[in-house]
């Protein structure tokens, strides 16, 4: 059987407007259309950072109750959860591979980078 759905937790959790707790969801595989679409996005234009919160938003189906997971939600995320829901899109997505490793080119320090779409973050 082909895996489409993969379920997830978050470390910390989103909490909605009434206070509640939302840490378990799924997120589905991305097409062509969940990378590209998001470029026509004219927030994702002027800032290309917001491409990731876009693209979560297509892909992240359900957390907890809630399933209508728009970018609002994205942006309400601790940044360990929004980093967790990166490294589970690029590992389900094949896009993580664990024998990358990356130099600083000022003080030699190796480190793995962080693969997002469209390019990496390489910070140590």
């Amino acid at each position: 059987m082909f895996i489409t759905e993969y379920e997830f937790e978050l470390p910390k959790g989103y909490v909605d407007a009434s206070g509640t707790l939302h840490r378990k969801g799924v997120m589905r595989l991305a097409t062509a259309a969940d990378e590209l679409m998001p470029l026509k996005d004219p927030r994702v234009r002027d800032f290309s950072a917001y491409l990731i919160v876009i693209l979560l938003s297509r892909v992240v189906m359900r957390l907890g109750t809630l399933t209508d997971i728009n970018p609002s939600v994205i942006e309400g995320l601790f940044t360990e959860d929004l980093s967790y829901l990166q490294h589970t899109y690029n590992r389900i997505n094949g896009l993580a591979h664990d024998d990358d490793d990356a130099q600083c080119p000022q003080c030699g320090h190796h480190f793995q980078p962080v693969h997002v779409p469209g390019g990496f973050v390489a910070t140590p």
